[in-house]
């Protein structure tokens, strides 16, 4: 048996620019974002897809994505966010990820097109502190 992508970075055994983790979920950059900023959340433990995800990780999930948009907001400049799971179909990871995509007015995105971009050297781990830094100062007066 194979193991997918999420799989191999929370084992770390892949390198991935991880901007949340804790014992239920992961959060890191794509590494082909649709816009610079576009992070994926996955549960830790292997969860194939949204109708296998148990309840108690809906409520968390869905949580991380919001603290994310806010996150965008600060850290990128963002106006808001577009975030989707696919389930089975275009799931491109065997492993449930949802994926939070910071937007802007005007930034060409059009309905499902997803034209997708590349990190320079380095820029990955920028955007990735940026992002981490903007959660820390959420977690902090949301405390």
């Amino acid at each position: 048996m194979s193991v997918d992508v999420i799989c191999r970075i929370v084992a770390g055994d892949l390198d991935a620019e991880i901007v949340h983790r804790d014992d239920d979920l992961i959060a890191f950059l794509d590494h082909r974002p649709v816009f610079k900023g576009h992070v994926l959340i996955a549960p830790v433990r292997h969860i194939d897809d949204l109708l296998s995800l148990p309840g108690e990780l809906m409520q968390p999930m869905l949580g991380l994505g919001q603290r994310l948009s806010r996150a965008f907001i600060t850290a990128l400049g963002a106006q808001g966010s577009f975030t989707a799971i696919n389930t089975i179909i275009s799931q491109s990871i065997p492993h449930l990820h949802m994926h939070v995509v910071p937007r802007s007015k005007g930034d060409g995105l059009r309905g499902f097109f997803w034209p997708r971009t590349r990190y320079a050297d380095g820029e990955a781990a920028e955007y990735g502190q940026l992002i981490t830094s903007a959660l820390a100062d959420l977690d902090l007066t949301d405390a």
